[in-house]
């Protein structure tokens, strides 16, 4: 569900719960100074040039603390912070509505919740996951488990199978109609509202 400008917004946290200890508050900063470092190593010296223990020694951690919290340096990348927060806000919505109105309120919340700085570090991680070659095939790989997730959330909302041949068709159209704009548009909730309104409308050209 996850994705524009390469400015130097540092990235944001991802949404903890409220009164979250000192444990969790400390992972959170080491978490956001990884990022950080890493997508400033990005920018500066190419991806390929950037590897896991120069990440480290700017984060100030080990590498193996690295690893505790992204399994590669592509996941630096491509974590997507948007998900749990998209997932909270559709089981929110009422059942009456359709899964297409359902998915549009969340977006409007989701994006809501987000500060300014949140919202900026989610169009840089898409400016970077798009911009570099280098992950290219780790967003096609990114976008089989993105219809996963909705054909999970589509499947808990409507009670159907998760292998439902319109479960799974409904899916792939919103993963594959937002996959397309991404990368050439602007990533704002207008955009996705524009997209989610075509398919809506029947798609009519």
């Amino acid at each position: 569900m996850s994705a524009e400008t390469a400015s130097a917004t540092p990235p944001a946290p991802v949404k903890t719960a409220a009164g979250g200890g000192l444990r969790e508050r400390k992972k959170e900063r080491t978490r956001r100074t990884i990022r950080t470092e890493a997508f400033r190593l990005f920018r500066e010296q190419g991806y390929n040039e950037t590897t896991v223990e120069q990440i480290a020694a700017a984060a100030d951690i080990s590498p193996s603390t690295f690893f505790r919290y992204f399994p590669s340096k592509e996941q630096v990348a491509l974590a997507d912070d948007l998900d749990p927060i998209m997932i909270a806000s559709i089981e929110k919505q009422p059942k009456e509505l359709s899964m297409l109105a359902a998915f549009k309120q969340a977006t409007l919340d989701a994006f809501a919740s987000l500060s300014p700085e949140e919202f900026a570090f989610e169009q840089q991680r898409v400016e970077l996951l798009y911009s570099i070659p280098e992950l290219r095939g780790a967003v096609a790989r990114e976008f089989e488990r993105s219809i996963e997730l909705i054909v999970e959330i589509i499947a808990r909302r409507t009670g159907r199978a998760a292998g439902d041949f319109e479960v799974r068709a409904f899916a792939g159209a919103l993963s594959g109609a937002m996959m397309a704009f991404i990368g050439d548009a602007p990533f704002t909730p207008e955009h996705i509202m524009r997209v989610i309104d075509f398919l809506e409308a029947g798609m009519p050209l």
